[in-house]
């Protein structure tokens, strides 16, 4: 006999169960990654009516020591500090703040340092102070407060630069994202790329506000010893649509998607012009990756690119990009993730674009084949068409799928060719392992082939790329024929000899 379903389940009373301590943890493991973690710091000093914001790197010598954000906002009173490190903390967001849950300072800090401290001053209060430990705060909820003399000394250090009357400067110690040991260059190696990432990471979050006169932000490295400053320049926006022509010329054109639950909303679709070498194209991701909607909430970029399940991305779509700001009161139609790198949306959402016309009738999903045809006429007036293979995955140098991604179109629904170094017994200077997709490079060569230097996932690019261009045809067959053997032998010869060479020089040389 089957029960008769019960729509609402049943209950006698609550009961209160807060939140184990060890939720701190779990908070600092929601995969922030270090930009995002930043750039959501640089969201609080937004929010607080910051003009300059500025992140310091501190070394001494080789060796980094601190990262610290610093704004020159309106501040925060004692009250409203302790606030701010509570997690989930209630505050009165403004209409068109860009902090939603509470937990982004915490979150954000504690996933990359083993302490943030907030030191912060208003022009009508003293300087105040306090500091999350993650080992204190996993064993209860213990918020350190800074002494007072030091928080002032902390807000003293960067007056003018940029704090005036108020402010706030968030410290991070113990960052795990820091090289361990410094010599060898491996500090500068590490700033150089970190803050490279970290710059492009800002200025196409933040473009709309870098675009204004009134807003700055600056990256700056200092030794804390010698006061000498490495570095210091202002993060410039990076427009994901500040293309000087359009690539069709029909476009911009804009969409209103009829949302039932939501009303009306602009969908605002452009079409790159192809082959561009601009940052602002190039420096999204990859083909597949800078496609699609591009969603702000209160002028933050929250997502760049992506169909948000309208459609599969698509080699000839890559010169499509449309933009949507957030409605305010959508929360159910579109969900913004909490570290800012996405939105969800409902079934709803995809409905109304199939729908969704400009002034003049005509539909978004005209739009799509525009994209696709520009892309397409591009390729034509350029005498290329290419025929698709399997693309590159893991062991290749993130820069070198991008690369392959933007030369070659790519055979959708396949898993990409992935590439590794493993010892093989035979001799050989690759093997290859036609069922799982991957390349094997012979480990005993690998020194040769780095000439001595350490290697990584990514290491190698330029003979990667190579074994990929030699290889990729011999995973969209499931057998080699008789010339293809012989090519494979013929290479096998080749590459062995030339690794043996410079193994032998290297020998020499020592």
């Amino acid at each position: 006999m089957t029960d008769r379903w019960q729509f609402e389940v049943p209950t006698n009373g609550t009961k209160h169960l807060p939140p184990d301590a060890r939720y701190m943890k779990a908070l600092s493991s929601q995969g922030y990654g270090f930009e995002a973690a930043i750039a959501d710091l640089v969201d609080n000093s937004i929010d607080a009516g910051a003009r300059d914001v500025v992140i310091h790197f501190l070394r001494d010598a080789d060796r980094l020591v601190s990262l610290l954000v610093i704004d020159d906002g309106k501040g925060m009173t004692e009250e409203e500090l302790d606030v701010a490190m509570t997690v989930g903390g209630r505050r009165d967001y403004d209409a068109k703040a860009l902090g939603m849950f509470g937990t982004g300072l915490k979150s954000a800090s504690l996933s990359h340092a083993s302490a943030v401290t907030v030191v912060t001053k208003t022009r009508r209060t003293r300087a105040v102070g306090r500091r999350w430990l993650m080992e204190r705060a996993v064993s209860g909820h213990q918020c350190d407060i800074v002494d007072q003399d030091y928080a002032q000394t902390l807000i003293d250090r960067y007056s003018e630069r940029p704090i005036v009357w108020q402010g706030t400067v968030i410290r991070w110690d113990g960052v795990k994202n820091f090289p361990q040991h410094g010599g060898g260059g491996q500090t500068d190696r590490y700033l150089h790329r970190t803050i490279n990432r970290l710059g492009l990471q800002l200025g196409l979050c933040l473009h709309r506000f870098l675009a204004r006169d009134d807003f700055n932000i600056t990256i700056a490295v200092e030794d804390v010893n010698t006061g000498l400053e490495y570095m210091n320049f202002g993060v410039d926006p990076l427009d994901p649509f500040g293309y000087p022509k359009a690539g069709h010329p029909a476009y911009p054109k804009t969409f209103t998607a009829s949302i039932p639950s939501v009303g009306e909303v602009p969908l605002h679709a452009h079409v790159w012009p192809a082959k561009s070498t601009l940052d602002e194209y190039k420096a999204v991701g990859s083909v597949l990756d800078r496609q699609g909607f591009y969603f702000y909430r209160h002028n933050r970029l929250v997502q760049a690119g992506g169909w948000n399940n309208f459609r599969q991305p698509d080699q000839y779509l890559s010169l499509a990009r449309v933009a949507v700001d957030l409605p305010d009161t959508a929360d159910d139609v579109f969900r913004l993730t909490v570290k800012k790198e996405g939105v969800d949306t409902s079934p709803e959402f995809a409905d109304a674009l199939n729908e969704a016309v400009d002034t003049e009738g005509c539909r978004f999903t005209e739009y799509i084949g525009a994209a696709d045809a520009a892309y397409r006429e591009a390729r034509r007036r350029a005498g290329t068409t290419r025929k698709a293979v399997i693309g590159p995955g893991k062991g290749f140098d993130p820069s070198l799928r991008e690369a392959m991604e933007d030369e070659l179109p790519l055979m959708q629904g396949e898993e990409p060719i992935s590439v590794r170094w493993q010892k093989l017994d035979n001799g050989n200077f690759f093997d290859i392992d036609r069922e799982d997709r991957v390349i094997v490079l012979n480990q005993h060569y690998r020194s040769a082939v780095l000439g001595g230097r350490r290697g990584g996932l990514n290491d190698a690019p330029t003979v990667k790329s190579l074994m990929f261009l030699l290889l990729h045809q011999i995973f969209e067959k499931e057998y080699s024929g008789s010339r293809e053997k012989d090519n494979l032998q013929l290479w096998q010869s080749i590459l062995v000899a030339a690794a043996r060479a410079e193994l032998e020089r290297m020998a020499d040389d020592e």
